[in-house]
């Protein structure tokens, strides 16, 4: 097996503070604007600006109606992935998804700018998901923002991720019961190819070792510079087997993986999990297929597409 330099593979460069220096830089798209011509319209509003994490916010231009009147939409939150050290909703391709997942659930689509690791490591990106939500529950008193108030229905809600984006919605999903929430309800969580992982490796894993996408290298890169100083895998961040006492109330749950991607397992043996918890959990799986191949094989996107729109 040839040595994989995982920083060489992300693209990224060590500082002596203990910073990345991220040296790939990806299109990226403005928000199509609250009044244009698009399919889907989109905003960016500040959520904190202290931490320098905003939203951008996707409502589609035409709204369903029910005898004539506009029928509330879901709300999805999503987190994208890339491995908690790049990437940013403003990126073309994450905004030409967010754009195509409100526009045919429908939904409004909240997608979350958390900060990167590792100057910020985890719990940041949790606490920057549970910001969010709590951002939108607060658009539901007056003066709050005109599409939560007047198009979402706060009693759908759905947290989306993938990647490590996925590991962000489980996590944050487990943080949100001890809060209160109302008006807004929490009616589903989903998993796209999550992002956990421990110290004992799986089968998968020592199988794909050294696959082209995710080599094992750099998911140990990403979780050394993620986790909290002085911490390993097992901890609960990454290994959601060693702190179940929240699962059981974690509501409904879709989880969606590929056989090529080497987290396979891990990802199956979380099904098998919640289920033993008594979740109501729904597993959707290929064969065929590697981690992060939804962003390359549009007709993979479109199975996710609808996998999603099912679900909700």
């Amino acid at each position: 097996m040839s040595k994989v330099d995982p920083y060489q593979h992300l693209n990224i460069s060590l500082n002596p503070d203990g910073s990345v220096t991220r040296h790939l830089s990806l299109a990226t798209s403005a928000a199509a604007g609250e009044t244009s011509c698009h399919a889907v319209l989109s905003k960016d509003v500040t959520l904190d600006a202290a931490k320098n994490t905003w939203l951008r916010i996707y409502l589609p231009a035409r709204l369903p109606s029910n005898d004539n009147t506009v029928a509330r939409l879901p709300i999805i939150f999503f987190f994208h992935g890339a491995g908690w050290i790049r990437a940013a909703i403003a990126d073309a391709a994450t905004h030409d998804s967010c754009n195509r997942i409100s526009a045919e659930v429908p939904a409004v689509l909240v997608a979350v700018e958390l900060r990167l690791a590792p100057e910020n490591r985890l719990p940041a990106q949790y606490e920057d998901a549970v910001d969010a939500v709590v951002w939108v529950r607060d658009q539901a008193a007056d003066g709050g923002d005109q599409w939560i108030r007047d198009y979402a229905d706060l009693s759908r809600c759905y947290l989306y991720g993938v990647g490590c984006g996925a590991n962000v919605a489980y996590n944050t999903s487990l943080r949100l019961q001890d809060m209160k929430l109302y008006p807004v309800k929490m009616a589903g969580t989903i998993l796209n190819q999550p992002f956990f992982g421990a110290k004992q490796r799986t089968k998968s894993e020592l199988e794909l070792a050294a696959d082209d996408n995710f080599p094992l290298p750099v998911q140990d890169l990403l979780w050394e510079l993620a986790l909290p100083v002085g911490t390993d895998r097992d901890h609960g961040f990454s290994n959601p087997f060693v702190a179940k006492e929240k699962v059981k109330n974690i509501g409904r749950c879709l989880v969606i993986g590929f056989g090529g991607d080497p987290l396979i397992d891990r990802q199956q043996d979380l099904v098998k999990m919640l289920a033993e918890e008594g979740v109501a959990v729904e597993a959707r799986f290929d064969r065929a297929g590697f981690h992060g191949v939804d962003m390359v094989d549009s007709k993979r996107a479109t199975t996710i597409l609808n996998f999603i729109k099912t679900f909700v």
